[in-house]
């Protein structure tokens, strides 16, 4: 432990090494160190002997132990001579080290600024950071030399566009002329896009290979098994499906979505259609299953992801069905909808439904605006909200919020299930919330404030970013006491039932960026913390992969995607003005099932309904999705 190990060092000091080698006894000098813990920390130390070159070689360029320990696991007793010959494959290879840290250990090694090997690891950091940060599948040139000259400090920017032409030379990049611009591709996003392409394509020119269905005595069917009338929009969308290859649903809140997939699927079931469906994350497949009462996976078990990071199913081996329902389409980046659409046999249907208004995906690429942006592919256009829905003052809002007007914010009556707080001052703004989420929603509406509500913030940063919110709520919601075991990683303390989430996919664990669980237990011999994520599954993690974990008392709107919350509490404040966005509000608001509470600035929210997505994505897939 960490307390024995500072004794021990501070008696010892340099020579610590040679005493657990050659004179172990001395160590029983300690106070608390007997015989037992004696061998136990020379065995541990026999084990870590082919470590401890590399790790002491490691610390003494700036790199933490953990994330030593991760450059060791991945390339063994020949780290050092890996690193030495090219610091930068630690930011491609290792997750957590990324060009800064790269950069600094390659500075200490003696490396020259204009090293080639430093020049071109810049410009594909840029491109990367480019593509999780911002979503782009591509820059334009002149963009990309200025964003890696000011990343690396380095004004040479002929130097910066001969490492472009070097890494275009060598297959890493590719440069197309798109509508009169210049653009740069790393090579897996430029080619994700045209294989998009290519399979819509194909799956749009072919007609519909169902039985032959008679659609309007077919709904007629339905609905009278359902004993539910189909709107017009609804019978349209129906009927598309039947009739068509590929198809896009696409509507916001109260829309009625779910009814057209119950009665698409139950037509079908009679024809003796096999149906596949699917989600981008287990929350949404999981509401999926319970919405059609069919079974539903995520994409990543659908395509069997192996942990090396390859796929089971692809071209080679592709899926088994006839119509794939892809669900929270919107949600999917370029990189896994390549991967899904080449895995669907090619007599396969494909029917993909989401809502165009939320916030894009989290990765790169905007695929869904894109193929109904492209109008090379079929659309059903959902606007008309159903009476029951038109009740619920979450729908009408978030459909308010998306035509850019500004809801009803007058207090309601007290079945309502919207609320807005007026709280302009951020103090008073985050006191307010730590008592509606302590408090007040568990005392009117018998709410479990770790269970059933959620906070999203538009932010990570500021009083009301999630990184505060967390502190705040954990001190609240789950206080230190001497019967919790607790452990402090990067900056944050982690304790025995707090509510976690996971921020990287991990596919050695199962577990996925978005996953929220709740942390069981904290063990600190061997030192160990358990996770329980939805459906029970228990989840073991060590103290140096817990930069992988984040506090979720709070998370941002954007790892809310896909979810749905029985309660969501959204602060906005005239702090966030910068990321205040429409569909940022829009996508927070329609994550509530049975209650949203806004608490904040008029001002802000007002800001926020007005203000169009303004930043866009750079992506070809529109254009290759029209060309000839």
């Amino acid at each position: 432990g960490k307390e024995y190990a500072h004794r021990i060092v501070e008696k010892f000091g340099a020579s610590i090494f040679d005493v657990i080698d050659q004179s172990s006894q001395r160590l029983e000098e300690i106070e608390g160190i007997g015989p037992k813990r004696r061998r136990r920390i020379k065995e541990s130390w026999r084990r870590q002997r082919a470590v401890r070159g590399i790790m002491v070689f490691l610390h003494s360029h700036g790199i933490s132990a953990s994330r030593a320990l991760r450059i060791y696991k991945t390339y063994g007793e020949e780290a050092v001579d890996v690193l030495r010959a090219n610091p930068y494959r630690l930011a491609e290879e290792i997750s957590g080290i990324g060009f800064k840290t790269a950069d600094e250990i390659a500075a200490k090694l003696g490396q020259a600024a204009d090293a080639p090997a430093r020049l071109e690891a810049g410009v594909i950091f840029v491109l990367k950071s480019a593509a999780s940060n911002q979503g782009h599948c591509a820059l334009p040139l002149d963009e990309l030399i200025r964003q890696a000259s000011e990343v690396m400090g380095f004004g040479d920017t002929d130097g910066i566009a001969a490492s472009i032409d070097r890494l275009v030379r060598g297959e890493k990049l590719i440069r197309e002329t798109v509508d009169g611009q210049d653009l740069v591709f790393l090579e897996e996003y430029h080619s994700a896009e045209e294989a998009i392409a290519r399979r819509v394509r194909h799956f749009a020119r072919l007609p519909s290979s169902y039985p032959p269905i008679d659609g309007e005595r077919a709904m007629e069917w339905f609905e009278h098994q359902a004993n539910f009338a189909l709107g017009e929009e609804q019978k349209r969308a129906v009927a598309e499906a039947l009739r068509n290859r590929i198809l896009v649903i696409t509507g916001g809140p109260g829309v009625g979505k779910t009814t057209i997939l119950k009665a698409v699927l139950g037509i079908l079931e009679k024809k003796d259609v096999t149906p596949v469906l699917c989600a981008p994350t287990g929350r949404a497949a999981k509401r999926l299953a319970e919405s059609t009462g069919l079974g539903a996976g995520t994409i990543h078990r659908l395509l069997e992801f192996q942990p090396d990071g390859r796929f089971g199913r692809g071209p080679a081996k592709r899926l088994e069905g006839d119509l794939f329902v892809i669900d929270e389409a919107s949600m999917i980046d370029v990189l896994l909808m390549r991967r899904l659409l080449e895995a669907i046999p090619d007599d396969g249907h494909v029917l993909l439904v989401g809502d165009v208004d939320q916030l894009p995906s989290v990765g790169p690429g905007r695929v869904l605006a894109d193929l109904i942006e492209s109008g090379t592919v079929p659309v059903a256009g959902l606007t008309e909200i159903f009476r029951q829905a038109a009740a619920s003052r979450i729908v009408t809002t978030a459909h308010a919020i998306n035509r850019g007007e500004m809801p009803d914010l007058a207090a309601h009556e007290a079945d309502s299930d919207f609320f807005f707080i007026e709280r302009p001052e951020a103090e008073a703004l985050v006191e307010t919330l730590v008592e509606v989420v302590g408090r007040r929603l568990p005392a009117k509406f018998g709410l479990d404030p770790l269970r059933d509500i959620q906070v999203l913030s538009p932010m990570n940063r500021n009083s009301l970013g999630t990184r505060n919110l967390n502190t705040v709520l954990q001190s609240v919601l789950n206080p230190p006491s001497e019967f919790k075991f607790e452990i402090e990683r990067f900056g944050v303390i982690y304790r025995a039932g707090d509510k976690v989430i996971q921020t990287r996919n991990n596919y050695e664990k199962e577990v996925f960026n978005g996953d929220i669980g709740n942390i069981r237990e904290i063990t600190t011999d061997p030192a160990r913390i358990l996770v329980r994520y939805d459906g029970g599954r228990d989840v073991e993690y060590e103290p140096g992969e817990l930069d992988e974990l984040q506090l979720a008392y709070a998370i941002t709107i954007h790892k809310s995607q896909g979810s749905e919350f029985p309660a969501v509490v959204i602060p906005v404040g005239m702090q966030h003005y910068l990321l205040l966005q429409r569909n940022l509000i829009y996508t927070g608001i329609t994550r509530g099932k049975r209650l949203v509470v806004v608490i904040g600035d008029p001002k802000a929210l007002a800001m926020a309904v007005n203000q169009q997505e303004s930043q866009r994505r750079w992506s070809t897939l529109r254009h290759r999705l029209q060309a000839p």
